[in-house]
């Protein structure tokens, strides 16, 4: 009996060993096709008096929302899900997300959410009234509404459709459009394609303070001739137009108007610069007065960006503050303070990028940081406590901890440590934050904070997926620098496999995407992709990433110093750093890869054919091939038009060097893609095939940058692992 029972133990044990085994195996299937590796994250939405927030929670096949209070954790049910039934229908709406009114008596709705481009979105809206416990639809007429939002007294809600701005009275439930000229060509209230993908800009209208007037973005987009989307799935092919700019081709006319609730009367504002030149509205708002409003006028080289104030009665601008630079400008936004009398700006004027404070008419009244060292990321000020919260990479690219300045340019704090790297969102009063921390190869913890940097309580510690890691014994990135002539060194990472032997040769893989102003080495996670380079090293791969000359957190001369030859001085550093691989005595110098996806695909596209005698092989994800394909706002910021740099152009395509193909080269590209058209793998396609160059191509049709959901991202990353092990 007892024999009996050992020897079923013993076969209960080797049943199990391989399920244990199953459990934290790493896979392709396991990281893109289930969540088994994915970070929990709490979305915390500050209410307006600091001291709670909302959540989200889905319970028994309902979506409930939850108010929390932000130091003890505490809840309270706001909503139920199963509330939530339109007039006339029996089943209720799913909440995609959702705002407050001002007095916190109602709630706004977006439901049945439908993506269009990279982060425009249409859904209907309803309004959810906490009193009288009625669920009401912003619209009753048909189509989807877009970045509908309350008035400040919660007496309207403002909303888009068909390219007009509409208004809904919530009490009567009359309805106004307060713009009737919208249509293919003219767009009111939200803004077109360049500037949503390049300016971040989608919600094109504001609320004055007082609710009585909408300030708006108005889009002629008829000087742009439609690009073309091709679904080649249906019996016969269906065509979707994006009105796209091309490098060097026109833009869309861009106004301001003002538009009076009570007349429905529009005012102009002057926007138009003394030079009569091709501009861009950038940013906009309420200058903290309802009869003023803010906005940034960039160039079109967007090296001048000028600060306006209008009068929103009259129309009549002027400018108060002027930033230049001799490349270009990114866009930051002011954050007004004190009532409107002053702001505080991010500049890179003196080479870095640092905080200043500005009096209302733009004198600067003082440099609020100072350092050989970017500010990278800005939280928000405190104005009752004085304070400009932000993280900065003060102690070199790689971390990002949160720091605080006084609005008088003294007491300089770190509040978070030096390592790793924060991500912080403040509550609206400046008492709580939420920090979400990460280092290379460790899952992010978030945590609830004080504004000194004490932990009130761990919100998701990620302590299972940790242990899950921890069980793979996985190789975290080392940091090293890669030396280059001339003295300078490039911030990299390098990861081996888990049972790496220093005596023995392994094939190493590049990851790239060393685009302007970007990073691929900083010590924190990774995500997926990460993952995924571990998934290779335990096959045998080294895999490595170098940060090249024009990415950032290093300056603006770093970053600017690529400025009109997009590609020369980041392809020179990438096949320098493949050759100091080349040279370690652990790497196989015959089998160096590199890899990357739209900018990152474009390198390595780029560096394959540049560097044919260091890469054997290269996959090259939804490439720029010629910088003439791409659009004006991204193009020309870093290359002028090609009709002032037209060597510049020429020299930066992939296409002018497809006949020194020497290995072994995937392109990879969705036929959907709306932002690097298909048409730049096609047009290397066909010069490959001129200089008689064998390689693979992998469609997806339809899919667009990013190529989405599940199924389809894990035949990707199969593809490309097995198209590593046969070619590396």
């Amino acid at each position: 009996m007892i024999a009996k029972r050992l020897a079923a133990a013993a076969l209960a044990l080797t049943l199990a060993a391989p399920a244990a085994a199953q459990e934290i195996e790493l896979s392709v299937a396991r990281i893109y096709g289930s969540r088994d590796f994915s970070p929990d994250r709490v979305s915390v939405n500050w209410m307006d008096d600091g001291r709670h927030y909302t959540i989200l929670e889905r319970e028994d096949g309902r979506t409930d929302l939850y108010k929390v209070d932000a130091s003890s954790g505490e809840r309270e049910l706001l909503l139920r899900g199963d509330y939530l039934v339109p007039p006339g229908e029996d089943e209720p709406v799913e909440i995609s997300s959702y705002q407050f009114s001002a007095d916190g008596s109602k709630l706004l709705i977006a439901a049945d959410t439908v993506r269009i481009w990279r982060r425009s979105r249409r859904a209907t809206y309803y309004v959810w009234d906490f009193n009288a416990k009625t669920l009401t639809p912003v619209s009753t007429q048909p189509g989807y509404q877009a970045y509908a939002k309350f008035s400040p007294d919660a007496r309207y809600v403002a909303f888009v459709r068909d390219h007009d701005i509409y208004v809904s009275e919530l009490a009567s439930g009359e309805e106004r459009a307060l713009t009737e000229d919208g249509s293919e060509d003219i767009i009111n209230g939200t803004t077109d394609w360049v500037y949503e993908e390049e300016l971040s800009l989608v919600d094109g209208f504001r609320w004055s303070p007082d609710g009585k007037r909408i300030a708006f973005w108005r889009f002629d987009q008829s000087p742009i001739p439609p690009f073309y989307l091709i679904d080649l799935m249906t019996l016969y092919p269906e065509l979707t137009p994006v009105r796209y700019p091309k490098a060097g081709t026109q833009n869309s006319e861009v106004r301001l108007g003002v538009v009076e609730l009570a007349t429905g009367q529009t005012t102009w504002i002057d926007v138009e610069p003394e030079d009569d030149g091709d501009f861009y509205i950038a940013r906009m708002d309420f200058a903290n007065s309802s009869s003023e409003i803010w906005f940034q006028r960039l160039n079109r080289h967007q090296n001048r960006m000028e600060l306006l104030l209008a009068d929103v009665r009259t129309g009549e601008s002027r400018v108060v503050m002027t930033d230049s630079d001799a490349a270009w400008l990114d866009v930051q936004e002011p954050i007004w303070i004190e009532g409107g009398k002053m702001f505080v700006y991010l500049s890179e004027r003196d080479g870095y990028a640092q905080l200043y404070l500005f009096a209302r008419d733009g004198s600067i009244v003082s440099k609020l940081t100072t350092g050989d060292w970017d500010v990278r990321n800005v939280y928000g000020v405190d104005e009752r406590m004085k304070l400009v919260y932000f993280s900065a990479a003060a102690d070199g690219p790689l971390s990002r901890p949160l720091y605080r300045v006084g609005l008088d340019g003294r007491d300089l704090t770190r509040i978070s440590g030096p390592t790793g790297s924060h991500q912080v969102s403040f509550d609206p009063t400046y008492r709580y934050y939420v920090d979400t921390y990460s280092r290379a190869g460790v899952p992010p913890v978030q945590t609830l904070r004080r504004a000194n940097g004490q932990v009130v309580r761990t919100l998701a510690d990620n302590a299972a997926l940790k242990q899950k890691l921890d069980a793979l014994e996985l190789a975290p990135p080392e940091f090293l620098e890669i030396p280059l002539e001339g003295g300078l060194e490039l911030n990299a990472w390098l990861i081996k496999p888990p049972d790496f032997d220093p005596g023995r040769r392994y094939p190493l893989l590049m990851y790239v995407y060393g685009g302007p102003g970007s990073q691929t080495v900083s010590d924190s996670w990774g995500g997926d992709r990460y993952l995924w380079h571990e998934v290779l090293a335990r096959e045998g791969y080294l895999v490595a990433s170098v940060d090249n000359r024009g990415t950032g957190a290093r300056g603006a001369r770093f970053k600017k110093m690529t400025y009109l030859n997009l590609g020369r001085y980041e392809s020179q550093d990438q096949i320098a750093a493949a050759r100091y691989f080349a040279a370690l005595p652990y790497v196989d110098a015959g089998r160096i890869g590199i890899w990357g996806w739209s900018y990152g695909g474009y390198m390595a596209a780029l560096c394959m054919l540049k560097g044919a005698d260091v890469f054997r092989a290269a996959i090259s994800g939804a490439p720029v091939t010629d910088w003439r394909l791409y659009d004006t706002i991204y193009t020309e910021r870093y290359m002028r038009t090609p009709q002032e740099n037209l060597d510049g152009y020429a020299e930066s395509a992939p296409l002018a060097y497809a006949d020194r193909l020497q290995g072994r080269l995937l392109l990879v590209h969705g036929t959907g893609d709306d932002n690097v058209h298909v048409q730049n793998t096609l047009q290397l396609v066909e010069r490959l095939i001129e200089a008689d160059k064998q390689f693979e191509l992998r469609l997806y049709p339809n899919e667009p940058h990013g190529i989405r959901g599940e199924t389809k991202r894990v035949n990707l990353y199969t593809l490309m692992t097995e198209f590593l092990k046969q070619n590396l």
